[in-house]
């Protein structure tokens, strides 16, 4: 395992070289996940590393993540089959430990039921990795799906008004027995 990262300092930016190294590691997360690939998705990770989920929460080590991805794969394999992670608009920050790297990224599915492709899902990831034995691998892998206004990361003011959850219908849009017991 790699002592430093960098041993001729942290440099200012990321160099090539390893932005293509860890552009490819995205890419090998991908297909080891979204075709069911076990030994290729865990292979991403550090040995310690840590998956954190929004519908599952954090798992950490190798074991741990494979539990939590046999859990997608096989508990909901209806819900699962058929989607691809894309990432895009990378920022690669080095750090002491290794990296920082954002992004953003879309869930795009094939439903199987239907025969039609459809969003699943968009949001941003945040995370950490680390170079082990020459290789990058994700030491914390974090995912912020966007489900409701306050996890997109807006950096701005935000001036529009929020959209109640949950709401009832207005009264004149009620069944007729909810809106009066006498329909006099």
């Amino acid at each position: 395992m790699d002592k430093v990262c960098w041993p001729g300092g942290v440099p200012a930016v990321m160099p090539a070289e390893d932005r293509a190294e860890i552009t490819e590691l995205f890419a090998r997360y991908a297909w080891g996940l979204d075709l069911a690939d076990e030994e290729q998705v865990l292979d991403t990770f550090a040995e310690d590393g840590e998956f954190d989920h929004l519908w599952q929460g954090k798992a950490q080590g190798r074991d741990a993540i494979r539990a939590h991805l046999r859990g997608l794969w096989y508990d909901r394999q209806h819900w699962w089959f058929g989607r691809q992670h894309l990432f895009n608009h990378f920022i690669m920050d080095p750090r002491p430990e290794g990296a920082r790297v954002r992004c953003f990224f879309q869930i795009v599915q094939f439903n199987t039921d239907y025969g039609t492709n459809f969003i699943f899902g968009i949001g941003t990831r945040d995370d950490r990795l680390v170079k082990r034995d020459g290789r990058w691998k994700f030491h914390r892998l974090f995912v912020n799906a966007w489900t409701k206004a306050d996890q997109v990361p807006w950096k701005g003011d935000r001036t529009m008004v929020p959209r109640p959850f949950n709401a009832p219908p207005p009264v004149d849009c009620r069944p007729f027995s909810v809106q009066s017991q006498d329909p006099w």
